[in-house]
């Protein structure tokens, strides 16, 4: 029997990368998979295309996540669709390169810099789990997981505008999960490495790479697909007991 049979997933920044990598693997389980996007329209059709060719079900929202009336637009569509939803995977971002040399300085960066980054990733998680609460708190039960960074835990190089929203992400949801616990939602959350190929990854220099491999201990960068399974595992029963945690994905680069 799949896993999630019955189960309506949204995954935001759905439409590539990361974000389409676990729409068709939820789709994989049994999942009906709500894949939100903020302007591919084409490429999301696509990730859905894929999700049924899985034998899941899916559906294209275009909404953009830093909007609250465009959140609730698309929670209340879901909701009249799909009549619940059951897993919340907030992965939409503000788009990002990883590239040290273009990166700025500390001394260089103004407030508006960490603000972008801040309203694209805390603002977007916040619009979500505000839209979607209550309605897992009237069926008890729920599981979000929010999609945050390792370099929170070794910022082996200092992308500072990104990874201090990415930090930002880790509190809130240690705060929703202490309080939502008690409704029967958990709250986690799953911090990648970098992980190739990806837009964001696209501007990453081979030898920075071959850093990044040689202090890692499963010597290699993650590719989406890495990332699936541990977001699953915490969307899933079988991490019934588990909430306010963090799960790295980097290949042991951060141990905790």
């Amino acid at each position: 029997m799949k896993k999630f049979n019955n189960q309506v997933v949204l995954v935001t920044g759905a439409s590539r990368g990361i974000g389409a990598a676990m729409a068709r693997e939820f789709a994989s389980e049994g999942a009906t998979v709500i894949v939100n996007y903020l302007q591919s329209h084409e490429a999301a059709e696509e990730v859905v295309a894929s999700c049924i060719e899985r034998g899941g079900d899916a559906l294209a929202i275009q909404a953009d996540v830093t909007s609250g009336s465009a959140v609730e637009q698309m929670i209340k569509g879901i909701r009249l669709e799909m009549g619940k939803l059951d897993i919340v995977v907030n992965n939409a971002f503000k788009p990002y390169r990883f590239n040290p040399d273009e990166r700025k300085m500390s001394w260089d960066l103004k407030w508006g810099d960490y603000q972008e980054q801040i309203e694209g990733a805390l603002r977007s998680t916040y619009h979500v789990c505000h839209a979607v609460v209550p309605e897992m708190k009237k069926h008890a039960k729920g599981s979000i997981i929010n999609i945050s960074s390792n370099l929170v835990s070794n910022p082996i190089i200092p992308y500072h505008d990104y990874t201090t929203a990415k930090s930002a992400i880790i509190g809130y949801s240690r705060n929703l999960a202490a309080e939502l616990g008690a409704f029967g939602i958990r709250v986690n959350c799953v911090a990648p490495g970098l992980v190739y190929p990806t837009e964001a990854s696209s501007e990453t220099k081979e030898e920075v790479k071959e850093t990044i491999i040689s202090q890692t201990p499963l010597r290699r960068i993650a590719s989406p697909e890495d990332i699936t399974g541990p977001v699953m595992f915490l969307a899933s029963d079988w991490s019934q007991f588990m909430t306010g945690q963090t799960l790295y994905v980097d290949g042991g680069l951060v141990m905790n």
